[in-house]
């Protein structure tokens, strides 16, 4: 099963584990039946009058079945669910390792609340692919091959009944269920994936909703889905339980079958009498282990449909790492775009067309345009965000040749938005360098002009308690502090007045004077100093040139700089 992929593959690190639960799992299985056939024959050997001695011999195998049934099923419970909980732990670990390159992007292709329900919900339901749909099925079978070995010394017409019995309760029936289960569990997962995600768009957006008076209707919305979950949860509940009535109706049915069977080759002389409370026990007992099968199809198809979802988010990787290069520390190098051409997962309008760009080492570049255009879409790019076609360079090396981290480690990287963590002013500021002295942290803020915070001041989750322009400013001192030659900057001003803007852009342009600079920005003021200008409309580039020359030809950036001094003024 491809499908199941993503388990197999963590399974096989704990087969130590995996392997020592199987053989407990059979002794615990095999000694119960044998616990019950010695049972059986005792009872129809007392009533013949033995020995004591025999009675005692016989008593004595009684209770050591017993006690190997009991210490088998204690060592099957400890390996199983420790081997489940490891594969657990590497499943959650392997996850995170996938979800790591892509990190960045993700908010662009999954939901946050389909992503959540990944993460937790289907690698916590995939805990029963081990205990529910691969350990049963195994230890049923040698179980039941070692009974009908056994069975076939006594009467070939009672083995013969149980094989059928095993085919119909271990092979038939879930089989029939597993395919007729198929539809009902995908509209379980798909309304149950649905309603995660509208939930927690819910509470994300609460504010919002409660501002536009639309609280009850997104309500109304979730009720429904809600329904629709628990009536199509409702329904496969309902079939596992049929599966189940029905798995043990056909294992009653060969019980009594047996009893008929043995009864009859008693009176024909074909079979002991002292033998059929025996042969009748056994088929009872092992028929016990076919229970656990009759839940068996849901889970499987539980656990196909989140291995394939958990094996869908995977980011394609562009090289393997041992051919990863390394960018210059402490030294500016230039960037360059050839032929860029690039959409967004799952839409077909192209965020960028055959852009060309080239930002020599020590460069300072700004990008400017409408909302839309592609500027900040092209800075991702250079970040690895996402993976477009044409060639990107930084240093004069594809980046296809450098990782992420590599990449992120040697830039200054300020995103239109910024994720602050719930502490204080000092700790946010601290991800720049755990080594900075509050002296550099305070010089930082002076720089944005938050010197009016101090560095004990408690920031809330997300920064919630920042204005927009003081979260940007923040953002701004942490890339002050991180000190790298490359700045990356996707409209870091754009909630800042024009005062505390120019004041912020003066000791930007000072500190990053010998450093490649590129600026994203839709403002167009404080833009003479930049070594060029690219103009971006509808993902390709329609202007470029100095501040100077681009006014000069009175095109498109001309029109958007007089608009915004009309506006301003």
């Amino acid at each position: 099963m491809r499908e199941l992929a993503f388990v197999w593959r963590e399974m096989l690190t704990e087969k130590r584990d995996i392997l020592l639960s199987i053989l407990f799992g059979f002794i615990a299985g095999i000694t119960a039946v044998a616990l019950f056939a010695s049972s059986g024959y005792l009872i129809s050997k007392a009533a013949l009058s033995l020995p004591v001695f025999a009675l005692a011999i016989l008593t004595a195998v009684v209770k050591f079945f017993g006690l190997a049934r009991a210490a088998g099923r204690y060592f099957e419970r400890i390996y199983s669910h420790r081997a489940t909980f490891s594969i657990l732990s590497n499943m959650r670990v392997s996850f995170y390792k996938k979800l790591e390159p892509i990190a960045a992007g993700l908010s662009q292709r999954y939901r946050s609340g389909d992503l959540l329900g990944r993460i937790v919900g289907d690698i916590d339901r995939l805990q029963h692919f081990y205990l529910r749909v691969f350990y049963p099925p195994i230890v049923f079978i040698l179980i039941f091959l070692v009974t009908i070995w056994f069975t076939l010394f006594y009467s070939f017409e009672i083995a013969l009944l149980m094989l059928l019995g095993v085919i119909f309760t271990g092979i038939v029936i879930p089989g029939y269920f597993a395919w007729s289960i198929r539809k009902k569990d995908r509209k379980v997962r798909s309304s149950r994936g649905e309603f995660a995600a509208d939930s927690a768009e819910f509470f994300a957006g609460y504010r919002d909703l409660k501002i536009m008076s639309e609280v009850e209707g997104k309500k109304s919305d979730l009720r429904t889905k809600s329904n629709d979950y628990g009536i199509a949860q409702s329904k496969e509940g309902k079939e596992e339980v049929l599966h189940q009535a029905v798995n043990s109706f056909v294992s009653l049915f060969v019980t009594w079958s047996v009893i008929g069977v043995g009864s009859y080759l008693v009176t024909t002389g074909e079979l002991d009498g002292v033998f059929l409370a025996m042969l009748v026990l056994i088929s009872l007992t092992s028929f016990e282990n076919a229970v656990p099968l009759a839940i068996m199809p849901a889970y499987l198809q539980d656990s196909i449909v989140a291995s394939k979802r958990l094996s869908s988010v995977e980011g394609k990787p562009w090289v393997e790492e041992k051919e990863k290069l390394d960018l210059p520390k402490k030294k500016a190098f230039s960037l360059s775009a050839r032929n860029v051409t690039f959409s967004y997962p799952k839409e077909i309008r192209k965020s960028l067309t055959n852009v060309t760009v080239h930002i020599p080492a020590g460069g300072k570049t700004a990008i400017v345009g409408p909302s839309g255009s592609g500027k900040s879409t092209l800075l991702q790019l250079f970040l690895k965000f996402f993976e477009g076609s044409g060639t990107l360079e930084m240093n004069d090396r594809s980046i296809q040749s450098l990782s992420e981290e590599n990449i992120w480690s040697e830039t200054n990287v300020v995103l239109q938005q910024n994720h602050f963590f719930s502490g204080t002013i000092r700790d946010n500021l601290l991800l720049a360098g755990e080594s900075l002295s509050d002296e550099k942290l305070m010089k930082s803020l002076q720089a944005v002009q938050l010197e009016h915070f101090s560095l004990d001041y408690s920031v809330h989750e997300k920064g919630s308690n920042l204005s927009g322009g003081e979260q940007q400013r923040l953002a701004i001192a942490r890339s002050f502090l991180k000190g790298k030659r490359v700045w990356l900057l996707d409209e870091p001003t754009s909630s800042v007045d024009l005062l505390t803007e120019r004041s912020i852009l003066k000791h930007l342009f000072e500190q990053a004077k010998e450093d490649t600079l590129l600026l994203v920005s839709h403002r167009l003021n404080n833009l003479e100093q930049m070594d060029q200008i690219i103009v971006m409309d509808s993902g390709q580039i329609v202007e470029s040139g100095t501040y100077k020359e681009l006014m000069k030809m009175k095109g498109y950036f001309y029109q958007m700089r007089e608009i915004e001094k009309s506006v301003l003024l």
